[in-house]
């Protein structure tokens, strides 16, 4: 352990390399990835149109952690009987930290027995994920989930625009 001297702090290199890390991450909120993202919600839109998704009702499931972004499992299960009555049309997942912010779009029916996704995406870089679930009536359900990716999978995307 090298001590690095500045104005008699004493501070190893480990622990400084842990606050820059730590205040890269406050500086660089999800939210602030949502706001900033105008094509994020564009895509969204050109999906829901002006609907207002209502969170709950359905589950994002994805790791806290991903040692690289190349393949990242992920899973949507909504809340529906997928009967006649009550039934999942789309859902969509968005990615607003890649070069592209929608990841895929489903479609399902009454006929489909489970509202249940399951896939892996690619993500660029630590960020939020958002899942969008069509329901038959024209209400519209919203899960996030939040994701640290070690190592982008999208890296020569990003340094080329």
């Amino acid at each position: 352990m090298l001590p690095i001297a500045t104005n008699s702090l004493s501070i190893c290199r480990r622990t400084l390399l842990g606050w820059v890390g730590a205040s890269l991450l406050v500086t660089r909120r999800p939210a602030e990835v949502w706001a900033e993202s105008e094509a994020v919600q564009q895509a969204i839109r050109q999906r829901i149109g002006e609907r207002q998704p209502q969170s709950g009702g359905m589950a994002l499931r994805l790791p806290k952690i991903a040692e690289t972004g190349n393949s990242v499992p992920v899973t949507v299960t909504v809340d529906s009987p997928m009967t006649p009555e009550d039934y999942v049309s789309r859902i969509h997942l968005f990615v607003p930290g890649n070069p592209e912010p929608v990841a895929a779009t489903y479609h399902l029916g009454m006929r489909a027995g489970k509202a249940e996704i399951s896939t892996r995406i690619r993500l660029a870089r630590t960020q939020m994920v958002l899942a969008l679930a069509e329901m038959h009536d024209g209400s519209v359900r919203s899960d996030t989930a939040s994701i640290v990716v070690t190592l982008g999978a999208c890296v020569e995307e990003i340094w080329n625009n």
